[in-house]
């Protein structure tokens, strides 16, 4: 119970305090409003109040018809100084750096992808150098889960030139994925660039990605550079932004 006559800002951080601690256990149902305001000694407005909040924060989400559930998933950490090394996205057979990420936090990833030739956005084309108005890179679109929760947005592009006739036009590129592909036909990314902004998720991403017009999620342009400082693969990752925990980590002055 909160103090009689509480904020909503206060009935939202006792309730986010209770999953935390498990009292909600992550993928359960929350008590209706009508219980929830039992239990807190307020009224049902201001239990209404404060799941809006909890809503946008991604803590939790409504399935029509049932009820509000508590997020299945934790914030996942996206490690950048470690996930783009080779051992990590190679370790254990993975086939990349997220299925890396989520086996070692015992999480089971699918995805539903579509693989093949394609034009590149004008951005894509001018950093890759190519054709926008041809099919001049291999797209790799992918919507991913992992226990089934939708998690992110991936679209890679990959120079024609380079992909065609490889693994990393297929479906399963193979161990490491596709920067374990490029490294090996002579093409390993030695610097990575990314560019974050943040914005509201577009209809269709929404629908996947089961978020809200009020949410918001991370868009990275992520560009894989090599030593004669050719860009060969771009990224575009779109994730929630309650999902992840993003970390940086990069010397101060370097070479």
């Amino acid at each position: 119970m909160v103090t009689p006559g509480a904020h909503y800002r206060d009935v939202a951080n006792t309730i986010r305090q209770a999953i935390h601690a498990g009292v909600y256990p992550r993928g359960s149902l929350l008590p209706n409003e009508d219980q929830l305001a039992e239990e807190l000694g307020v009224n049902r407005a201001t239990v209404n109040k404060a799941l809006k909040i909890l809503k946008s924060e991604g803590l939790v989400y409504v399935h029509m018809g049932v009820g509000t559930y508590v997020h299945e998933l934790p914030p996942i950490l996206r490690d950048a100084a470690i996930r783009h090394s080779r051992a990590h996205r190679e370790r254990g057979g993975m086939r990349g750096s997220l299925a890396s990420e989520l086996d070692q936090l015992g999480y089971r990833l699918d995805s539903d992808n579509t693989i093949g030739p394609g034009r590149p956005p004008a951005d894509v084309a001018d950093v890759l150098g190519v054709d926008p108005d041809s099919d001049s890179v291999i797209v790799r679109a992918r919507r991913m889960r992992a226990e089934g929760v939708p998690i992110q947005i991936v679209t890679s592009y990959i120079p024609r030139d380079i992909a065609d006739g490889t693994p990393i036009a297929e479906r399963d590129p193979g161990v490491g994925g596709i920067s374990s592909r490029l490294a090996e036909l002579g093409y390993a990314q030695v610097e990575i660039e990314e560019n974050l902004r943040v914005r509201p998720p577009a209809s269709d991403e929404a629908r996947f990605l089961r978020m809200t017009p009020d949410q918001r999620v991370i868009e990275i342009f992520h560009i894989g550079w090599t030593a004669s400082n050719r860009a060969v693969k771009i990224n575009l990752y779109i994730l929630p932004s309650y999902q992840w925990n993003l970390r940086y980590r990069y010397p101060i002055d370097p070479v």
